[in-house]
């Protein structure tokens, strides 16, 4: 994980998968820490990787990997009133060397129908591309992967279908993003998060049937 020179290095991993509640800042269930003195990894992408731990961002989880520590597995809740509400959607960041000088990769793994992602998860995101700054962060990347869920852009698309829907019978285009969220989500055996009302928490309850 941080190769053999690590001398401290503690993983506690809960998976909860029947009726619990949990704090939104930790839904993915994980906890890593580490040791920045043993580590390999450059200062600012163990200060980032901690900051996401600690201070996870509501609606979002994002913890390294036990092989790459310059791969992220993602989670995404579906904003509420939005057509993705109700979904947990997955992706994959990677960190490049060239880091920060370069963008992230990023991309979803969980299929979505939304006018900026494509069919292999790819995100039309200038922050992504042209507009990539070594001032933003990872918690940057997924707030505004977060934000493009709550406002899908068919004026910049990625998927030209879609995004002719989306401009030709919005209401339509943002129902069927809702009824394959909730499809997929049935079927993926992910757990199912639902709000509390007047709570800072969230329930998670098995797929429904």
């Amino acid at each position: 994980f941080l190769n053999n020179d690590a001398r401290t290095l503690r993983r506690f991993v809960s998976l909860t998968l029947s009726i619990s509640t949990v704090n939104p800042l930790a839904f993915a269930c994980s906890v890593i820490e580490l040791d920045m003195a043993n580590s390999n990894l450059p200062r600012r992408i163990i200060k980032e990787t901690q900051r996401l731990l600690s201070e996870p961002a509501p609606g979002i989880s994002a913890s390294p990997s036990e092989d790459n520590m310059r791969y992220f597995n993602v989670m995404i809740l579906g904003p509420t009133q939005s057509p993705y509400e109700g979904g947990v959607f997955k992706l994959e960041l990677f960190l490049p060397e060239e880091y920060p000088m370069a963008a992230p990769k990023v991309r979803f793994l969980t299929k979505i129908y939304h006018p900026n992602i494509d069919k292999l998860g790819r995100i039309c995101l200038d922050i992504l591309k042209d507009k990539w700054s070594p001032a933003l962060q990872i918690r940057t990347v997924l707030l505004s992967i977060q934000a493009l869920l709550s406002a899908p852009n068919p004026d910049d698309p990625l998927s030209e279908n879609i995004a002719k829907h989306w401009k030709t019978n919005e209401a339509e285009a943002v129902e069927t993003g809702s009824q394959i969220t909730l499809s997929l989500q049935q079927r993926s055996g992910l757990v199912y998060m639902q709000a509390v009302p007047d709570d800072t928490r969230w329930k998670i309850f098995a797929p429904p049937e």
